[in-house]
């Protein structure tokens, strides 16, 4: 889910790639760090959820 908001958000361009994952490390969302195996916690689902909604990306 975070590498498909960073995807859609950046379009391709790495600069708006690196700024995306920037946003998400200062609210507390670390993509290096979550893999498919971590945890589905409803709350950070529906919290990232809000955070694309906030950056116009549609999941």
């Amino acid at each position: 889910m975070i590498e498909t908001i960073i995807e859609k958000r950046s379009g391709g361009n790495e600069i708006l790639e690196n700024t995306t994952r920037t946003k998400l490390v200062l609210k507390g969302y670390h993509p290096e760090r979550w893999t498919l195996q971590s945890e589905d916690d409803p709350a950070k689902i529906a919290e990232l959820r809000r955070i694309a909604r906030d950056m116009g990306v549609k999941l």
